[in-house]
C-alpha cells in the first residue's frame, strides 16, 4: 500500500544521536546542528506546497516541526502513535555496548523483524502498526501534501508497513525527507 502526498522527515539532531545512544521515549532536545537541519528541512520544502505539518510529541520532532514549521508558515499538529518505538530497559544505552554486551538481541533489532520486542518495551510490530495507523489516518483527512515531522524507527516502520520496504533497511540519517 503506498500512501501519495505525505513526507516523512526524521527529526534533527540530538546529543543521543551523535553518541549512538538509543532514546526511544528518552526526551533530548535537538543540539545546534540539529536546529540547523531543521531549518534546512524547511528551506527545502518551502516550494513543495505543504499544507499540513504533523509531528511526534517527542520533543526532538516536535522542535524540529516548530522550526521547519516557521519556514513553511505552518503550525504542527501533534500525534503521540507517531512517537518512536518504547526501547524499554534499552534507553540511554550505547549500540556499540549493547552489540557487544547482547549481540544475539542487538542482532535481532538490527534485523528488522516485527517480532523483536525491546526488553522491557514495544516490539517492531506493535510499533509498525501503530505508526501506519496513524500515517493512514492523517493521509485520509489532512490536506495533502503533508509533512510528518518524526523518528527514523517510524519512517523504517512506515516504509515497511505502507510501502513494502524490507524490514531491515537502513534507518534514514537526521532531518532526511522519504516520500512512502
Amino acid at each position: 500500500m503506498s500512501i501519495d502526498g505525505v513526507l516523512l522527515a526524521r527529526h534533527g539532531e540530538t546529543d543521543d544521536n551523535v553518541a549512538r545512544r538509543f532514546q526511544g521515549h528518552r526526551d533530548p532536545a535537538l543540539n545546534e546542528r540539529g536546529r540547523e537541519q531543521a531549518r534546512a528541512l524547511g528551506r527545502l520544502l518551502r516550494g513543495e506546497g505543504i499544507r499540513e505539518l504533523w509531528t511526534s510529541p517527542l520533543r526532538r520532532a516536535h522542535e524540529t516541526a516548530e522550526i521547519a514549521g516557521r519556514e513553511l508558515g505552518l503550525e504542527p499538529r501533534v500525534d503521540a502513535r507517531l512517537m518512536e518505538v518504547d526501547v524499554g530497559d534499552w534507553a540511554g544505552r550505547l549500540y556499540d555496548d549493547l552489540a557487544v554486551h547482547e549481540p544475539d538481541a542487538f542482532a535481532a533489532w538490527r534485523s528488522g523483524s516485527p517480532d523483536f520486542r525491546f526488553p522491557g518495551g514495544e516490539s517492531l510490530g506493535e510499533q509498525g502498526d501503530r505508526v501506519a495507523e496513524a500515517i493512514t489516518e492523517i493521509a485520509a483527512r489532512a490536506e495533502l501534501p503533508v509533512l510528518v515531522v518524526c523518528h527514523g524507527g517510524v519512517i523504517r516502520e512506515a516504509r515497511r508497513v505502507l510501502a513494502g520496504a524490507p524490514p531491515d533497511a537502513p534507518v534514514v540519517a537526521n532531518g532526511t525527507v522519504h516520500r512512502l
